[in-house]
């Protein structure tokens, strides 16, 4: 029995891929700043920190301009509802 070829991935799902691993990225970058012992290993973290998190920016730009990251806008009453919850 042959194999199955596997199905080619969409630009869409290579892109969502993309941006997972990105957020990932400035996750593991984001705890390793904290984490640093040394003054110049906190300032190199925090920089590639940045950076990634621009990366991340760009990757979500490119998503929204081919409507593969679709947002709605809240409407004030969903707004007064979150507002309302978290006065408390």
């Amino acid at each position: 029995m042959p194999a199955s070829t596997p199905k080619a991935m969409t630009d869409k799902e290579y892109i969502e891929d993309v941006l997972l691993t990105a957020k990932t990225l400035c996750g593991m970058y984001h705890y390793a700043t904290q984490e640093s012992s040394t003054e110049g290993l906190h300032n190199q973290f925090k920089c590639n920190l940045n950076d990634s998190i621009a990366m991340q920016h760009r990757i979500f730009g490119a998503m929204q301009q081919n409507g593969w990251y679709p947002q709605q806008q809240a409407q004030p009453q969903q707004i007064n509802q979150v507002r309302s919850k978290y006065s408390q």
